[in-house]
């Protein structure tokens, strides 16, 4: 669909976003994650009032998770799904819509930890009553097995807070053959301290990842956990096919009464996977028979807004609250051609910002990025300092291959997911015209991160984007851009491979400011400054438009899990109609 066709549908869904937002709460930066998720509220809507208790929660997905073991679990979807249905952990955040979403409240913690010698040690103490799908109980030293589990080699892709932060884990490998952290102590079954190498206020909030969810040593099952992680949350896995179906219903163990955040309205919660993207809109928008009782688990495709816009019906159905989440064109900076920085600077000004964002639906699914970090950590609008027009300029990324050698240009590969091929050819096209010939590669989004995170073997240029976990800039730049972070297997962030040592000197120092607003200036500077060496071009920021069925209550975008719908709070009208 090209931006001519594609204006007015635009347009109509900005308005009805506009009207939904009147009179709701809005506009404070919320905290988000993977990468993974800060969105500023600007929705707040709340679609179908109340829930009530019992019912089957139907899930309809185009594809499996990446991860759900919770030392792998670092993509925003998964992370969603798994601690608000299946673990708890430390710190989380509120189920509420709008900017009270964004709000850290304790999980498994009574409180939001302790700090000690000057932010570098960390006291938690669990609370009572915790237990397991088998009863047992959830101990402190369950959560820091599973912390130290996420340093495993064969246990790839989580949140990797705990190795940046924690004291002595240079070179640790996880707990096999009994070696375990000193810098996790547990005192007793209810208290865990951390020792970090460095101040780290914002501590509390790296607590929210399910990197700091417990697993107990003697369910682990190594890399076959992600088919069964055991729960210490309201649902636990009936069934997992893979790639077909996962059946959740209740832990009998899960106590309400130790748990503020979760309302497990649903006796079950079913998600069907492996369906075309374009039959779960259809069904999403009809609403028929058990569909009605019916949620999607990705966005609505942006070729779909003709088939909800025309239908008030159908209008009083849709969330879209924004993801704040920055999508990139991140090149191999380690490899020819992409080792020059005439050669990246010459993608930045070759691609056509405008024409992807028609390809995503236009501007009120997308916004154009000028820099990589979101809006909301700008204050609420992104500098552009490279000043480069959202339609390109083919003539001076030409002249920018010349004096870089390559006045022919080249060939390159990009790998994309699925669903983003539509972006894909957009920019392939806009690069065409400058001379740089790209090949798509379409990856499977349960297989994506797998892919692009072999740093030995994935191609030149990849697709993806950053979410940060908070609101910072410090969950921000250093996972995308710190090279000493970069792994071989299971590469999360900085999938431009770029090592750079005056930004990685430059991010120390920020990190060791202990003036918040000194060191959130100091981001935003360095943010351009990376810019200019173009390792990665910021392309897009995106809504997260879902239509949810006429039987579904109490549904809205999570802004902490960037727009996502909140599994905490979700439930039916009338649990009747499921089950019929």
């Amino acid at each position: 669909m090209n931006k001519r066709t594609s204006t007015a549908l635009s347009t109509a869904l900005m308005a009805t976003l506009t009207l939904a937002a009147a009179g709701c709460s809005g506009g404070r930066q919320a905290a988000g994650a993977h990468g993974r998720n800060l969105a500023t509220a600007n929705n707040g809507r709340v679609v179908g009032g109340a829930p009530q208790r019992g019912g089957t929660l139907t899930i309809l997905s185009d594809q499996d998770f990446t991860h759900l073991d919770p030392a792998r679990n670092w993509v925003v979807s998964g992370m969603d799904f798994g601690t608000r249905l299946l673990y708890r952990t430390l710190v989380s955040y509120k189920a509420a819509p709008g900017a009270a979403g964004s709000e850290l409240v304790p999980d498994l913690a009574t409180d939001l930890g302790t700090s000690s010698d000057g932010a570098r040690t960390w006291t938690f103490h669990l609370k009572a009553g915790i237990r397991y799908e088998d009863g047992t109980p959830v101990t402190a030293q369950d959560v820091k097995y599973n912390v130290e589990r996420s340093f495993s080699p064969d246990l790839p892709g989580g949140a990797d807070y705990a190795a940046r932060y924690l004291k002595d884990a240079e070179g640790y490998q996880g707990p096999a053959n009994g070696k375990h952290l000193d810098s996790i102590r547990t005192p007793d079954d209810r208290t865990i301290v951390f020792e970090l190498r460095r101040p780290f206020a914002e501590f509390p909030n790296a607590t929210v990842m399910p990197t700091f969810a417990p697993v107990p040593k003697a369910k682990d099952t190594g890399p076959q956990y992600d088919n069964r992680p055991f729960s210490s949350g309201p649902y636990k896995i009936e069934t997992y096919q893979r790639n077909k179906k996962l059946v959740l219903v209740r832990n009998p163990h899960w106590d309400p009464r130790t748990d503020a955040i979760r309302k497990a309205y649903p006796d079950k919660l079913v998600m069907v996977m492996g369906l075309r993207a374009n039959q779960i809109d259809d069904r999403m928008v009809a609403s028929q028979g058990a569909d009605a009782s019916t949620v999607p688990w990705f966005a609505l495709r942006p070729e779909s807004a003709g088939k909800v816009l025309p239908r008030a019906d159908v209008r009083k159905r849709l969330l879209a609250e924004s993801m704040n989440c920055t999508d990139m064109v991140q090149m191999h900076t380690g490899r020819a051609p992409f080792n020059e920085v005439k050669v990246r600077q010459a993608v930045q000004y070759a691609l056509d910002k405008e024409a992807v964002v028609t390809a995503s639906g236009g501007p009120a699914f997308n916004d154009a990025s000028t820099a990589y970090m979101p809006a909301a950590l700008f204050g609420g609008k992104q500098p552009d300092t490279l000043r480069i027009p959202t339609t390109g300029d083919a003539d001076k990324a030409r002249q920018l291959l010349k004096e870089a050698g390559r006045a022919n240009g080249f060939t390159t590969t990009m790998t994309v997911s699925n669903g983003d091929k539509g972006r894909a050819e957009a920019i392939q096209q806009a690069l065409a015209k400058a001379g740089i010939k790209v090949t798509i590669e379409t990856v499977d989004p349960s297989a994506f991160y797998a892919t692009i995170g072999d740093t030995t073997h994935r191609s030149d240029m990849v697709y993806t984007g950053w979410c940060p976990d908070y609101p910072s800039g410090s969950t921000f730049l250093p996972f995308v851009f710190d090279g000493r972070y970069i792994k071989d297997k299971g590469n999360s962030g900085n999938h431009s491979l770029f090592r750079d040592a005056p930004t990685m000197r430059r991010m120390d120092e920020i990190a060791a400011m202990t003036d918040a607003r000194k060191a959130t200036a100091a981001w935003r500077k360095l943010d351009g400054e990376i810019l200019a060496k173009a390792p990665a071009v910021p392309v897009l920021v995106r809504r997260w438009p879902l239509v949810v069925g006429t039987n579904v209550a109490g549904a809205y975008g999570q802004t902490s899990f960037a727009g996502q719908l909140d599994y905490a709070s979700v439930g039916l009208k009338d649990p009747a109609k499921s089950e019929g």
